[in-house]
């Protein structure tokens, strides 16, 4: 029997508008759809957003991520979700595995990918890209990412603090994503750097609860995991 084709499919950042017609159409045919969520939660960002592309009767395979450092737990997840992907695709059945935004840009789909790997020989892959959080934002509040001969660096608002500086400092713009954990170290640091005034906060784009800041400030002090900040230097 011929192995299943695997789907790393981004859905965009929360609007189900914002899927590209190539992912619809992925949706709309494929047999298995595989969706990432967390063993604390019971829903699914990604499958909320690809509902209504979805066709009857799809059958929709949970697996299972868990929020943690600890690396054997997490291993052992990858495994695991790796070995249900296989046996899927072992029955010659396409899939389609879902995730936020872009599946190569900080996705489980590339943790995924590489475990599969390691498992054995890579099922055919194909990849479709998504719209990011970043990209969206940035036509929310109309504010060009790059132009001209600027630089855009994309940073992990979870990394410390000193590292955060560092990379800002040599940045002509940025992007903060998951900006949800460290928050007040963020705004300290651009701060220091005096690019308060030319950042934006973003929250829950598209979706109910939707923040935008223009004044980081009125950031909330616990703000929800789907937060990014857009950072412009002012030129002269």
């Amino acid at each position: 029997m011929t192995q299943g084709i695997l789907y790393g499919l981004g859905v965009g950042p929360g609007d189900p508008e914002l899927l590209t017609l190539k992912a619809a159409r992925v949706l709309s045919r494929v047999s298995v759809v595989l969706a990432a969520a967390s063993p604390k939660n019971d829903a699914s960002r990604a499958l909320e957003i690809a509902a209504p592309h979805l066709p009857a009767g799809a059958e929709i395979l949970r697996l299972d991520f868990p929020m943690t450092r600890d690396k054997a737990v997490l291993a052992a997840a990858w495994q695991e979700n790796a070995r249900k992907t296989l046996a899927v695709l072992d029955t010659g059945r396409d899939a389609a595995f879902i995730t936020l935004g872009d599946p190569m840009t900080y996705s489980t789909f590339g943790y995924l990918l590489q475990t599969l790997g390691e498992l054995g020989p890579l099922p055919r892959v194909e990849i479709v890209p998504g719209i990011t959080s970043y990209q969206a934002a940035a036509a929310r509040v109309g504010r060009p990412l790059v132009e001209a001969e600027e630089s855009l660096l994309v940073i992990p608002g979870v990394c410390s603090a000193e590292k955060l500086e560092k990379l800002l400092a040599c940045a002509d713009n940025a992007v903060i994503l998951k900006a949800y954990r460290n928050l007040p170290e963020i705004r300290a640091a651009l701060d220091r750097l005096d690019l308060t005034r030319s950042s934006v906060f973003v929250s829950r784009l598209g979706l109910s609860g939707e923040i935008v800041c223009e004044n980081l400030a009125d950031a909330p002090e616990s703000p929800h995991y789907f937060s990014l900040i857009l950072v412009r230097k002012e030129k002269a």
